[in-house]
């Protein structure tokens, strides 16, 4: 489940999974939601994801979730899915690190690759019709997994990111708790 996958456009490479606390990995459990088969559910107090599935399951995923002041919650849409996406920190964090200034909009963004802090694929989270800057990503730091370190995102393992994108279709509802 998190051995190498050579087969993706930048092959991934197993990770140490010792660094992963085994709660925080990829199991499909039971799971009784009021809301519909196919809405991902963020808890923020358990670092999980869940992909709510049919006859009370769900595929449960840890997360790696925005530190103090960079929280996010509420209900929003997943708007759009991109494989391998390019990174473009927005203004506010390049105010705060002047540093990711080269890979701002107008330089037009880190390319996709291993080091790109969205790694594998991306989930683009909208409110209202409009986007919130949020996505839910792939981290190629995947010991951050259960940790509040993001600026605000929802990082999830390189392999499993992977395995949520296949499942999710876009325009799926998100809850953010």
């Amino acid at each position: 489940m998190y051995g190498s996958m050579p087969e993706e456009r930048f092959p991934l490479p197993a990770i140490e999974i010792s660094k992963v606390p085994s709660k925080f990995r990829r199991r499909q459990v039971n799971f009784t939601s009021p809301y519909p088969v196919g809405t991902v559910i963020v808890d923020t107090k358990t670092y999980y994801l869940h992909l709510v599935q049919e006859n009370g399951k769900a595929m449960r995923y840890g997360v790696g979730l925005g530190r103090q002041g960079f929280e996010w919650s509420g209900e929003g849409v997943i708007q759009w899915k991109q494989a391998w996406p390019k990174w473009t920190p927005p203004e506010e964090m390049i105010a705060r690190q002047p540093e990711l200034e080269k890979w701002s909009a107008d330089n037009g963004g880190m390319p996709p690759g291993l080091s790109n802090p969205l790694g594998a694929r991306a989930l683009y989270i909208f409110q209202n019709g409009k986007d919130t800057l949020y996505r839910i990503h792939g981290s190629p730091e995947y010991w951050t997994i259960g940790k509040s370190v993001s600026s605000g995102c929802v990082r999830m393992i390189n392999q499993d990111v992977v395995d949520l994108y296949g499942r999710v279709t876009s325009g799926a509802r998100l809850i953010v708790i």
